[in-house]
């Protein structure tokens, strides 16, 4: 029997953008294949009739659904759609024990069960569903749409491919055995010291304060989550950052490898002068056919889509997920 955890779900208005007068909240709950209860903020418009088109949110990487991903969620019942921005499992407000860390599999389940939930809803039309993934869950909604026929259209939003990260460095700059074999066995020696404390050592979250020498996507990331802008106090990037052994299995699961396969409408927006453009530049080489395109914002760094109404092409997002849903 699928049983859903207990969770103390905070009911005031915690997020980290303005509430929308035009759309109705509620919090709201759904449970895994893994058995993990995630938590979910609902977003629908005022007075909607009738069976809905469907978009669930999640990201950015280290984040919670009160920053970025309800935003977008907010957004887009505001344009018409049900949308819910949720908590990935052992985050923010989810279930699932450890707290913090991160899984290519677990994650891209958290996408097809909030299919599920949406599925099953009385004012959701089940053939009309799709998925915005921010950052690294960019990555993680490529994967679930690759797995996942009900998934009819994908955003990836400013987007992450986390396992080529974690295998090469950013640009390439560990892209070596040699160095693969040396975070191994920093994983491998802080897991026994884990195991001896009967507890986990956090990584750390965004750096502060600021080293003067701190790359201009650091002090991009500090920027949102270290100030009033995006600072959370569920975020792991606001705060004390995911395990250090929280990512160990991106190193040898590659998200992207069924890209190809992908039959599903699948937009890619990145920002022109974000550090990161390249991750969306390589999933766009991955997809085939004519159901994929790349939009790059002109003057835009990486957390600019986070949060930057300026930025963040809703149009856009709303004429293809109008157009695919």
């Amino acid at each position: 029997m699928m049983k859903a955890e207990e969770l103390t779900l905070t009911q005031e208005w915690d997020k980290t953008f303005p509430r929308d007068e035009r759309v109705d909240h509620d919090k709201v709950t759904f449970v895994t294949r893994y058995g993990i209860t995630l938590a979910a903020d609902l977003y629908k418009p005022k007075d909607a009739r009738g069976k809905l088109g469907a978009i669930a949110v999640s990201g950015p990487f280290g984040a919670v659904k009160e920053q970025a991903s309800g935003l977008y969620a907010q957004e887009m019942a505001a344009r018409g759609f049900l949308a819910i921005a949720f908590d990935p499992s052992f985050t923010g407000e989810s279930g699932g024990q450890p707290r913090r860390v991160a899984s290519p599999d677990i994650n891209t389940e958290d996408f097809c069960a909030a299919v599920d939930y949406l599925s099953c809803r009385d004012d959701v039309d089940p053939d009309r569903i799709g998925i915005i993934g921010i950052c690294g869950f960019g990555g993680m909604a490529i994967n679930a749409t690759a797995l996942d026929p009900r998934i009819k259209a994908t955003a990836a939003m400013t987007m992450y491919d986390m396992s080529r990260v974690t295998r090469e460095g950013y640009f390439g700059s560990t892209d070596s055995k040699e160095a693969r074999d040396e975070q191994r066995c920093a994983w491998a020696t802080q897991r026994t010291a884990d195991y001896k404390a009967g507890t986990y050592r956090r990584a750390g979250g965004v750096v502060d304060p600021l080293p003067d020498d701190a790359p201009q996507f650091v002090r991009d990331y500090h920027d949102y989550y270290k100030t009033s802008r995006g600072y959370h106090e569920r975020s792991g990037n606001s705060t004390d950052g995911w395990n250090t052994t929280g990512t160990i299995s991106f190193m040898n699961q590659p998200l992207l490898d069924m890209a190809s396969e992908i039959d599903a409408p699948v937009l890619l927006v990145h920002g022109e002068k974000a550090h990161s453009r390249y991750f969306s530049e390589g999933a766009y080489e991955r997809l085939r056919g004519d159901n994929k395109e790349l939009v790059i914002i002109p003057g835009a760094n990486h957390v600019d889509l986070y949060d930057n109404r300026n930025a963040i092409p809703f149009d856009k997002l709303q004429k293809f997920f109008g157009k695919n849903l």
